[in-house]
């Protein structure tokens, strides 16, 4: 069996044949880890690129920027709008692929203008395995290397690389885009995009570190981790979210009580449909909302 010191190293030594390399950064763990590695083998011919858009939130960008000054390599800046696209707005199974593919895209375009040979993603071993990823199809298409993959490093592997590099975000939750809390087929908009940054912004102010506000065209349905649902049940957050949350032009508020799952809005998902309709004369428990109306 391959051990992990074995694993770092052979991750070294696939950066150590590059002359130079661009990372597709997010701030996140993964792509954290690439950084870091890429930065201690080839120094200054490493560089972190972040796309900035509208399906990014500000703190993930704040993330990237503070991550890459803490590993001390390069970090370039570039900006883009997937809904500069009709095939990412309409937001049909595919929306993940469409986004990659604009992302990525940035990524070359920075690559040349900065001479550099190769552009990695924080891809991991485990990734391909985790059901509908459209994405990964946009990184085999434009021939990104995805050296955590490459090397068979999963999660827990990368963030015990993490660990040894010191990294503050070893521990941080997965993150996705904005645009995957809007579930597939109803339109990826500006007004959405923003009205979740918001929400979420709310739950993070709470000390929430798990959790996702999914937008159902107008209902909230707010997503936390199990281990945090004794919180979100706390009179204080509920009161603060019906306030907060409502007024970002919400017309429900709701708490899924299953809790924060991956997913739970893409196509494979089993729970595609949840809050779809939720309202609808004729959906599951319909005729308790005179006794216990959601919050406006």
């Amino acid at each position: 069996m391959t051990t992990l010191e074995e694993k770092t190293a052979a991750l070294r030594d696939d950066f150590a044949e590059r002359e130079s390399v661009l990372v597709a950064f997010s701030g996140g763990v993964d792509s954290g880890v690439v950084a870091a590695v890429a930065e201690d083998v080839l120094g200054d011919d490493a560089v972190a690129c972040t796309a900035k858009s509208e399906t990014l939130p500000e703190a993930e960008l704040d993330d990237a920027k503070r991550v890459a000054e803490e590993i001390g390599i390069r970090h370039e800046v570039v900006e883009f709008s997937e809904l500069d696209s009709d095939a990412f707005v309409e937001n049909d199974g595919d929306r993940c692929y469409h986004c990659r593919s604009m992302r990525l895209g940035e990524m070359f375009d920075a690559a040349d203008r900065l001479g550099v040979e190769v552009v990695c993603d924080g891809t991991n071993a485990g990734d391909p395995g985790e059901g509908h990823r459209p994405g990964l199809q946009a990184v085999d298409e434009l021939d990104a290397h995805s050296p955590l993959l490459a090397n068979g490093i999963d999660k827990d592997e990368v963030r015990a690389i993490a660990d040894r590099y010191d990294l503050s975000v070893a521990d941080k939750p997965s993150m996705a885009c904005l645009s995957s809390r809007i579930p597939t087929g109803l339109e990826v908009t500006e007004k959405r995009l923003s009205r979740i940054e918001k929400a979420e912004t709310v739950l993070r102010q709470w000390g929430f570190s798990q959790f996702r506000v999914r937008d159902h065209d107008g209902l909230a349905r707010i997503e936390v981790a199990p281990e945090e649902m004794d919180a979100a049940l706390n009179p204080d957050f509920v009161e603060a979210a019906r306030e907060h949350i409502a007024d970002l032009g919400f017309d429900h508020v709701t708490l899924d009580l299953h809790g924060y799952r991956t997913g739970s809005v893409s196509p494979d998902g089993e729970d595609d449909p949840v809050v779809e309709d939720v309202f609808a004369e004729d959906a599951p428990g319909a005729d308790l909302d005179a006794d216990y109306p959601r919050a406006e």
